[in-house]
């Protein structure tokens, strides 16, 4: 019944997330070349609410989990497991306050409307997979803007969706790089629950009902150990969260 909900639902809810991602494109230029900075962060704030809203139509939940005193005014380094393309509006829009800055492949910042954009111009890393010295120098340059500005990075350590939810091996060396120059940098776990079922058929069709979660886990921080064992750490925690019965055949 679910999916088949989802061949009637899908066009539609499909059809307004590109609607939004249309509509805030120009919004998004005008905020930037007129206003700055803060008026852009602040349309931003504003499409990604309006993306979640999507998802409703759907009936599917959003539901952020926040039990952490995370500070404001301190470089986060926020760390979450990735299950679909939908759980990148949430981490922008809950995390809003952070001036969290995505590290993105380099190809989603051309032709996209409104996503390209903001990559462009958003102060986040945009990073070529093929090219070592650019990915290093685009984390470099994140990391040097995390440590003037206070500003925070989100990473999907994994690498890749997982297609089944299941949470995959964290790489560490971006987060290393992000470290040299951010050293004070909060490593923050965001387990990240049932994103996958929504695209279970791929995009078409969407899957309905499915209650979604963003949870923040307890940070940890830089000081506590090499950045393999603090990578590590933080992915067995998310592990723990979202597929406790395999943590113990990692």
């Amino acid at each position: 019944m679910k999916k088949f909900l989802g061949y009637i639902l899908s066009p539609i809810a499909t059809i307004a997330f590109f609607l939004v991602l249309i509509i805030f494109h120009p919004i998004q230029m005008i905020c930037y070349k007129f206003f700055g900075y803060a008026a852009h962060k602040r349309s931003v704030d504003a499409l990604n609410f309006c993306l979640i809203g999507t998802y409703y139509i759907l009936f599917n939940t959003t539901r952020f989990i926040n039990k952490q005193n995370l500070p404001v005014g301190r470089p986060m380094i926020i760390m979450a497991n990735h299950q679909s393309l939908f759980d990148i509006p949430p981490l922008i829009y809950f995390f809003r306050k952070y001036h969290a800055k995505f590290i993105s492949k380099i190809e989603l910042a051309k032709g996209i409307p409104s996503i390209s954009y903001n990559l462009q111009v958003g102060g986040g890393a945009n990073i070529d997979r093929k090219d070592p010295r650019q990915s290093i120098t685009e984390l470099v340059k994140l990391g040097t803007r995390m440590k003037e500005k206070s500003w925070s990075a989100m990473i999907f350590p994994e690498g890749t969706r997982s297609a089944d939810g299941k949470v995959k091996a964290f790489q560490s060396a971006g987060i290393a790089t992000l470290l040299k120059k951010c050293p004070d940098a909060l490593l923050v776990p965001v387990a990240i629950h049932n994103s996958w079922k929504m695209v279970r058929y791929g995009m078409y069709p969407l899957n309905t009902f499915i209650n979604m979660t963003w949870e923040v886990l307890e940070p940890i921080e830089p000081s506590s150990g090499t950045v393999d064992v603090l990578v590590k750490e933080a992915e067995n925690r998310i592990r723990a969260r979202v597929n406790p019965e395999l943590l113990a055949e990692v």
